[in-house]
């Protein structure tokens, strides 16, 4: 069997399972299993088949025509380069992992069939992206996946927060795909064709008439698609669907469409010096506003969701200094690690029974009772730290080392300026990734209070699956050097100056949060222990009324315990739903505590981190420039609708209603009235005819 025949069947084999699963769903849920697992564990092993045959050669392409448009043709084609099979690999292995998963985390739902049909339709939609050699049929697997995003965001639909998440992931990717659309045809009206060699080969002969707009138009979507400032606010309101479902968008879907789009396209923007300036801008904005904002969240979903913001901040970066192997370096080592920690995460909420790290870290022996979520999620936190020798490390370097080669003149693919810019922010963010990765793991397996019981292992299908992923995390970094003919023959080595600052950056990150828990820890303690020794009773009485604090627990000041309920009201409400996914844990848990909880995060960010924990108020000033005036101007148009347009209508529908009644009013029925009628008429008629002539006569 051909290469070109092997990569047509890896999105076709999902997309048949995705169809199967919903028309079988129902009559035979039997077989629902099986046809979420196999189809996409099958794509995955065409997809290394495929990566093996192509060895980092020269692109394998193919097309044929789709159908005749009388201007631009359309294709369907493959292209088939290092990077595409590469991503191709991670996506399949991801979705497999994720498909494994779901059978464990969701084997009480009863809406498992649908939502494993559009995981692996999902799936089928970003392979398409992939292996696409022309930009049309791309566009078709990239707003699939904006409708499979809507329906897995959306997947516990009973409650508010997945409602409204659902439809502003799709209402904001969507305000980002109108001026991708105009760049596509924009781009394609130049180039007479959507296949992508053609448009290359248009860019390098210099062909473009406009490259600063489309390269801007396609920005725009990029930034829809991949959540990057400042249209990524939908990424964390996306965690109020189903953990896996996070692990899929964020690690080899959907946001990584967009890093991949523009590294397939890079020398359309390269065309442009400006595109870069701005995509550096986007960039550094992007990685150090999302740091500090998952420094201050306390739901452990939205943490990483920031986290994943920042990391393909990291991408975009790498793209913006003309370094596209980089970029597609670290999408595949972070879509394995990142899928890691979201897996890891649904693990612990599974077993905390809630997504909050407050009330985590008042839970004691959370890292023996899930010991292996503990370790694999310490192996990613590394990984996301860059700290050596974790995938993350190496991928991470070798964006600081594009970063620094631009700043430094070495490499006149864009401008200074952007090199610095990526670079600067890069080390900063890579202090901040460190802290809040500490942060996360402190407070999640560090907790002191009450002791976290023990309700056996979690399913294997869950534990067994975050191994699996522990691979590529670990070693991916390592074995790169000899991928280097699939990165296009780059070296993706470190350099001493940027290993010195990213990992300095990141110990430095790491040591402060961890002083900074420990003071915090100390200090709660104290506060417990004023509170006991304030409330303790008088020898030989009981404590009663609302005072007496509840049997196992520790009673706190009323002003600690109104700040904690303050502060719990608030970022509940900032927080992704975490109610339906506690729902489906089949055992019971202690009810925890109240008290302070010890956040490195308040003593790092200061005065920042109220701002901070609400995603400093993006959604409200959207709301005031965008939303509001949108509703006020659909309250006039309605207005101009229902008081002007329809009286107009109701008044010519008035004036023959009134002439008809009149009318009406004549019709008695009675022949007498008639006669006199026509005869008071003919009399009337005679003499205006009598007057006239004699009128005329005189005249």
């Amino acid at each position: 069997m051909s290469t070109t025949t092997l990569a047509v069947l890896v999105p076709v084999l999902p997309f048949l399972g995705a169809v199967a699963g919903l028309l079988l769903g129902r009559t035979a849920p039997g077989f629902v299993r099986p046809l979420a697992i196999l189809p996409t564990l099958g794509a995955a092993v065409l997809a290394v088949f495929v990566a093996v045959r192509q060895g980092g050669g020269p692109a394998i392409e193919t097309a044929t025509e789709l159908t005749p448009t009388g201007s631009v043709p359309i294709d369907l084609s493959l292209y088939l380069d290092g990077f595409a099979v590469l991503v191709a690999v991670l996506v399949g292995v991801v979705a497999t992992c994720v498909q494994l998963y779901s059978t464990a985390y969701l084997r009480d739902d009863p809406r498992y069939p649908s939502y494993a049909a559009l995981v692996s339709l999902f799936t089928s939609a970003m392979l398409l992206v992939v292996y696409s050699g022309d930009l049309m049929v791309l566009l078709v697997g990239w707003e699939v996946m904006g409708i499979c995003s809507y329906f897995l965001v959306g997947h516990y639909w009973e409650t508010e927060a997945a409602r409204s998440a659902s439809l502003k992931a799709f209402l904001v990717t969507k305000l980002g795909d109108v001026p991708f659309l105009i760049g596509l045809f924009a781009l394609a009206t130049d180039a007479d064709s959507f296949q992508i060699t053609k448009i290359l080969g248009t860019v390098a002969s210099g062909g473009l008439d406009h490259p600063t707009l489309i390269a801007l138009l396609l920005l725009a979507g990029v930034a829809g698609k991949s959540a990057q400032f400042p249209l990524h606010t939908w990424l964390p309101d996306a965690m109020a669907g189903p953990t896996p479902v996070s692990a899929l968008i964020h690690a080899a879907t959907m946001v990584a469409a967009g890093i991949y789009f523009v590294a397939r396209l890079l020398p359309v923007f390269e065309a442009s010096r400006a595109a870069l300036v701005v995509m550096a801008v986007m960039a550094a904005v992007t990685m150090i506003g999302s740091a500090l904002a998952a420094l201050a969240q306390d739901d452990i979903k939205r943490v990483l969701a920031y986290s994943t913001i920042g990391q393909l901040g990291y991408m975009t970066g790498a793209l913006a200094v003309g370094d596209r192997a980089a970029a597609v370096f670290h999408l595949l080592s972070h879509g394995a690690f990142k899928a890691l920690l979201f897996l890891g995460a649904g693990v612990i909420i599974h077993a905390a029974g809630t997504n909050s790290l407050a009330a985590m870290s008042r839970m004691d022996g959370q890292a023996k009772r899930i010991p292996d979520a503990f370790w694999t999620m310490t192996i990613a936190l590394l990984a996301l730290a860059a700290i050596p020798p974790f995938a993350g490390f190496f991928s991470k370097e070798a964006v600081l080392v594009a970063a620094e080669q631009t700043a430094t003149g070495h490499s006149d693919t864009a401008p200074g300026a952007a090199g610095w810019l990526v670079l600067v922010a890069g080390v900063l963010t890579a202090l901040l990734t460190a802290a809040y990765a500490t942060r996360l793991w402190l407070m999640a397996f560090r907790g002191r209070g009450a002791a976290a019981p023990v309700h056996g292992k979690e399913p294997v299908a869950m534990t067994g699956v975050l191994w699996l992923l522990a691979v590529p995390t670990i070693g991916f970094g390592l074995a790169a050097g000899n991928l280097a003919d699939w990165f296009g023959g780059r070296e993706l080595t470190p350099t001493v100056a940027t290993s010195v600052l990213g990992t300095g950056a990141a110990l430095i990150g790491v040591v402060l949060t961890y002083g900074l828990w420990q003071r915090a820890a100390a200090k709660a303690a104290t506060a417990a222990a004023t509170a006991r020794a304030t409330t303790a009773p008088a020898p030989g009485t009981t404590p009663a009324g609302p005072a007496a604090p509840a049997p196992g627990t520790a009673p706190v000041p009323a002003s600690v315990a109104a700040e904690e309920s303050a502060e719990s009201a608030a970022l509940a409400a900032v927080s992704a739903a975490e109610t339906p996914e506690v729902a489906e844990v089949t055992h019971e848990h202690p009810v925890v505590p109240a008290g302070p909880a010890p956040d490195p995060g308040r003593a790092l960010l200061g005065p920042l981190h109220r701002h901070a924990a609400y995603g400093f108020h993006l959604d409200a000033v959207y709301d005031r420039l965008f939303v509001r005036p949108v509703r006020a101007a659909a309250t006039l148009v309605r207005f101009l609708d229902r008081e002007v347009v329809d009286t107009y209508v109701r008044g010519a529908g008035a004036a023959p209603r009134l002439l008809g009644a009149l009318v009406r009013r004549a019709q008695t029925g009675n022949v007498q009235s008639y006669l006199s009628a026509l005869l008071a008429g003919a009399v009337v008629l005679a003499i205006a005819t009598a007057v006239l002539a004699n009128v005329n006569a005189g005249s």
